[in-house]
């Protein structure tokens, strides 16, 4: 997931899921109040489970084969396959839905290069919660009254911890890297904003297939700038398709199950986790240890995400 999660695919797999999933029969919500709800609940965490340890593994690749390339073509397999499952009609389309689509295909192209250029300078734990600071912002601008100010005052103070963790062990915290974190959270921000607008403008999952694939296609040149005019490397493309398959697909399955047995708003505090379960992955595949302030700084990120839903909106999920 960065997502991401860094991904958009996975971001937007989510969104879809929350406005597709079918409501819950009668005789299903004694099943949500009881094992039913704990079922929706595992099923939500291996669904960031599966983002955050896709992102782990795709650091590997992207020290081998380089960021922009690794990120293109995983937007482009994760295209591909929702295309060919969903099959949107792209000659019935009018001009305000290809023009809706192009807007947030090229949000998810910018969101998903910057954070995988973001990733490869930073650590797991800092780029996945600097990208969060996008939707945590969005969502408190929605809030009425100065009190949601301490939401996103309270992330930006676990933020400024886990730089100076990251500054402290490794001399510096990368600039680049960090401006480039924050791209992605301002590629996620105007996501959110389209997805909405898309999601009204176009049936089922047909705008999401079709912003995915312009998001592909405005990807491509900055891929083929990495790498030159030779060919991708095959190995390449088959480890790309398998990070494609752990974000968007699994979580998108898993999410579409977890939904029809929570409600939305119990979906969205879950999805509050995401940070910490990226600094979890990023310890256990990548290595990547935290200080007793960085781990600070990942529960401040957290509670402040939780703080917004309980304000009353609830976060889109990565």
């Amino acid at each position: 997931m960065s997502q991401t999660d860094a991904a958009p695919a996975s971001q937007a797999a989510r969104r879809a899921a929350v406005d597709t999933a079918p409501p819950l029969a009668a005789g299903t919500i004694r099943a949500v109040r009881g094992g039913g709800r704990w079922l929706a609940v595992a099923m939500a965490v291996a669904s960031m489970t599966s983002v955050q340890v896709g992102v782990s593994l795709a650091v590997p690749v992207i020290h081998g084969y380089g960021p922009l390339s690794t990120s293109s073509l995983r937007l482009c397999w994760a295209a591909v396959l929702l295309c060919l499952f969903v099959r949107p009609p792209l000659h019935r389309f009018s001009a305000a839905q290809w023009r809706a689509a192009l807007v947030l295909g090229a949000a998810m192209a910018a969101m998903s290069l910057a954070f995988f250029v973001a990733i490869a300078r930073l650590s797991q734990h800092l780029t996945v919660a600097l990208e969060f600071c996008g939707p945590l912002l969005v969502a408190a601008l929605g809030v009425r009254g100065w009190r949601a100010l301490a939401w996103p005052l309270m992330a930006a103070a676990g933020i400024v911890l886990l730089v100076w963790g990251d500054a402290q062990a490794s001399h510096g915290a990368d600039p680049v890297g960090i401006a480039y974190a924050l791209l992605a959270a301002a590629g996620w921000g105007v996501y959110i904003v389209m997805m909405k607008k898309v999601g009204h403008g176009f049936p089922g999952l047909q705008g999401l297939a079709v912003s995915l694939l312009a998001a592909a296609v405005l990807s491509l040149p900055f891929a083929v700038l990495e790498t030159g005019p030779a060919l991708f490397p095959w190995w390449q493309l088959l480890l790309t398709a398998g990070l494609a398959i752990l974000v968007p697909l699994v979580p998108y399955v898993l999410e579409i199950l977890a939904l029809r047995r929570l409600p939305a708003a119990a979906f969205g505090v879950l999805m509050s986790l995401e940070p910490a379960i990226g600094a979890v992955s990023g310890w256990l595949i990548l290595g990547q240890g935290m200080a007793l302030g960085q781990m600070l700084g990942v529960a401040l990120v957290v509670a402040a995400s939780v703080g917004v839903i309980r304000a009353g909106l609830s976060i889109p999920p990565r």
